[in-house]
């Protein structure tokens, strides 16, 4: 095979690993999961980690299944390539391009749940009581 269709098929295997590591990680940033629940700092982060392998999982498949396309177009137009071996776009590369869409939105989305820093604001004062100057208390 050509080098470049094998460093496709290395994305691909990469971005499908890489997106089975994400899933675990963000399983365990999950608010619903018991792991880790004694922390829920470190819990968000775990969600955050795991929105960013999503990402770069994304980015894998997507650069793949462009330059996979790409070579596809190339080839087509190219009119040295005879007309029975010219292929087109097929339905693998728009589901390719579909899921590594889907796979970086979703990583963008728990990347969006990292915890809000806290703010220190100085404690407030509650308002001074009058004292009653007749020393009686009315009801």
């Amino acid at each position: 095979l050509a080098g470049s269709l094998q460093a496709t098929r290395a994305l691909m295997v990469a971005s499908i690993l890489l997106g089975l590591v994400g899933m675990f990680v963000a399983v365990t940033g999950m608010k619903c999961m018991k792991c880790m629940e004694d922390d829920q700092v470190k819990k968000m982060r775990m969600a955050v980690f795991g929105g960013v392998i999503f990402i770069i999982s994304g980015l894998a498949a997507l650069v793949a299944t462009s330059w996979y396309g790409n070579r596809v177009a190339r080839a087509f137009y190219d009119p040295f390539t005879p007309v029975n071996t010219r292929f087109e776009f097929g339905s693998a590369l728009f589901i390719g391009w579909a899921a590594s869409s889907l796979a970086i939105l979703g990583g963008s989305f728990l990347c969006c749940s990292c915890p809000r820093r806290e703010t220190s604001y100085p404690p407030t004062r509650g308002y001074p009581k009058n004292a009653s100057s007749t020393g009686k208390d009315y009801v």
